[in-house]
């Protein structure tokens, strides 16, 4: 399943680890966590396509890690894992937002195909992008630098760097500043930030693409940017 990264939040070492081995042996990339407290941290920081949430976790449980994950990254995929006969529970995970649940105890077969399901039908799923050609100009993010036609270089910096690669895996739609602060700053509730930090880094990127015009990353009034692959 290429490069998709998975967090898996689950008390149960034995079912936790088993979920992760099935996982990697199917391609995927994980990360793993016993307990609700770095469970939230996680969810919240690690950069990850889905997260696998059991409700019952020592410390913070899993209805208020998703209701978190709902606030400050409200397009990230989340399956929950529940104990059989819990129905209260999967009710009321879907009602905050759940894409899916699985009752334990499972088929890893059928597991990994709501996985799948699930990614696949998540609009905000993300493709590993490692360049970005616009215009001639070439923006190689893996090696954080410009490359222009006539064979000129300039270097970016590692956030620059991950806000083109946001940019252009969104691109057709408009993206607020909040959601960048979300997505590439890392911060978790960024409401009522001040987020010119997003119009400085924005300006430079564009200095630096020889964006001038900014008919790339075009600005939209009260809104956000929008990343134009295809500028006129």
């Amino acid at each position: 399943m290429g490069n998709y990264k998975v967090l898996v939040i689950e008390d149960d070492r034995s079912i936790r680890e088993g979920i992760v081995d099935a996982l990697e042996f199917e391609g995927y990339n994980t990360f793993q966590t016993g307990h609700g407290d770095e469970g939230h941290e996680m969810a919240l920081e690690v950069d990850c396509d889905l997260v696998l949430l059991d409700l019952v976790l020592p410390g913070i449980l899993g209805l208020d890690i998703l209701r978190a994950i709902r606030k400050s990254r409200p397009t990230l995929p989340v399956i929950i894992m529940t104990a059989k006969g819990s129905e209260d529970e999967r009710v009321e995970g879907l009602k905050l937002g759940a894409d899916d649940y699985v009752v334990k105890p499972f088929s890893i077969r059928e597991f990994l195909a709501r996985i799948q399901a699930v990614l696949r039908r998540s609009p905000a799923r993300p493709t590993d992008i490692t360049t970005v050609e616009i215009n001639g100009v070439l923006v190689d993010i893996s090696k954080r630098e410009v490359i222009f036609p006539d064979g000129n270089k300039a270097s970016i910096s590692e956030r620059e760097a991950d806000l083109v690669r946001y940019l252009a895996q969104n691109a057709g739609r408009v993206i607020s500043r909040q959601e960048l602060l979300v997505h590439v700053w890392r911060i978790a509730d960024p409401k009522g930030m001040e987020t010119r930090t997003v119009d400085m880094h924005i300006a430079r990127l564009r200095e630096k693409i020889g964006d001038c015009d900014s008919s790339i990353i075009k600005t939209v009034r009260g809104k956000g940017y929008f990343f134009d692959l295809c500028p006129e």
